[in-house]
């Protein structure tokens, strides 16, 4: 019989194992915690970067490969997982957000492409993994994120801050819940930067891994605003596979790479519509064109949303469609983009501690 492992072996087997995105050692990155070998078993705790690591699986079998018939006496292996989302790095002359880890910024180059319904959806498709999620409707003259949620109370206050409305666990701020539904805000650019940064720095927002935010659609003050004053983690652009779409989002791509923001990826919304009663799919919009812009601009490609009318349909209703059906076909692509946005933030983080704030990737002109 084989003496029993000890402490020694399990630690230099693992020093071997890397996190398939970051590319270095899970115990160089600090990931494996309370090793110990149990008898014939090896136990830790292996804390990801975010909750909603879509990496899970491969870890798992890749600390079971490396420990298990390699460090002698070891049979089996037993994980407890855990998350520590990681944090965007402080940036000179940007401010954090009290209370408040990484903000990831939904933006599109025209209106209509459905960003605030992508928004909403990745917003609760987050929660789901079990992060603390807020969402933020920047979007000052076109509010509609109360709309999609089935807000209607105002906002309360926390001492001298403003408390977010709550909707399902979801933190929510937004103009449209402050005033009248058909009053038209009418402001210049001043009143609304001003707005945005109450938003950002007056609302006591409560300890959130993410806080979504909504843009307005194109490239004016209130992106320019965002990216000046706070340490974004990223910015996602949702699309439609049209050729005018594309043509815009070009746009935002380089006004976030001129403001130094990582881009996220981009995400292809209204790929195709898919017949209830046939199965058949018709590209109502094209095909594919978010996909292949990204590959052209070296971006992430974090996934295509189908045309559905119950997306639309539970967004009017106040019952975004992850919320009403989360375990239903059409909330399990959100999941899975929002598996791949929280992996992208990740690597945002980790390659802002190590270096450059953002790879330089193919220059675009600015219009």
């Amino acid at each position: 019989m084989s003496p029993p492992a000890t402490l020694a072996q399990l630690e230099d087997a693992l020093a071997r194992v890397e996190d398939p995105e970051l590319h270095r050692p899970l115990m160089q990155l600090g990931m494996l915690k309370n090793l110990r070998v149990e008898g014939a078993v090896a136990r830790m705790r292996v804390v990801l970067t975010t909750p909603a690591c879509p990496m899970k699986d491969r870890i798992e079998r890749e600390i079971a490969a490396a420990v298990v018939g390699r460090v002698p006496g070891i049979e089996s292996v037993e994980l407890e997982w855990d998350a520590d989302v990681s944090r965007t790095r402080g940036v000179a002359g940007r401010a954090e957000v009290p209370g408040v880890r990484n903000v990831v910024a939904v933006s599109a180059g025209k209106g209509g492409v459905g960003k605030t319904t992508v928004a909403v959806n990745l917003a609760f498709a987050l929660q789901r993994t079990g992060a603390r999620v807020g969402l933020l409707d920047a979007d000052i003259y076109g509010p509609n994120v109360p709309i999609m949620l089935g807000l209607t109370e105002r906002p309360g206050s926390a001492g001298e801050r403003i408390r977010p409305l709550d909707r399902s666990g979801l933190q929510v701020m937004s103009i449209g819940t402050i005033v009248d539904p058909d009053r038209p805000v009418i402001w210049r650019g001043p009143m609304l930067v001003n707005a945005l940064r109450q938003f950002l720095f007056d609302v006591a927002w409560d300890e959130l891994d993410y806080l979504v935010c909504d843009l307005p659609p194109g490239t004016g003050d209130v992106q320019l605003t965002l990216a000046q004053s706070i340490p974004l983690s990223g910015g996602v652009i949702v699309t439609t596979p049209q050729d005018v779409s594309l043509a815009d989002v070009t746009k935002g791509i380089a006004m976030f790479r001129q403001l130094r923001v990582p881009v996220l990826g981009v995400i292809e919304n209204m790929s195709g519509f898919r017949c209830p009663h046939c199965g058949e799919v018709t590209d109502v919009f094209g095909r594919d064109g978010g996909r292949e812009l990204a590959l052209r601009l070296e971006l992430p490609f974090l996934g295509a949303i189908p045309l559905d009318p119950r997306i639309r349909l539970g967004g009017g209703a106040g019952e975004p469609l992850v919320l009403a059906r989360p375990d239903g076909e059409e909330a399990q692509v959100f999941h899975a983009i929002a598996s791949q946005l929280a992996a992208q933030v990740s690597q945002a983080n980790f390659r802002a501690a190590a270096g450059p704030v953002m790879p330089s990737g193919p220059r675009l002109p600015v219009a």
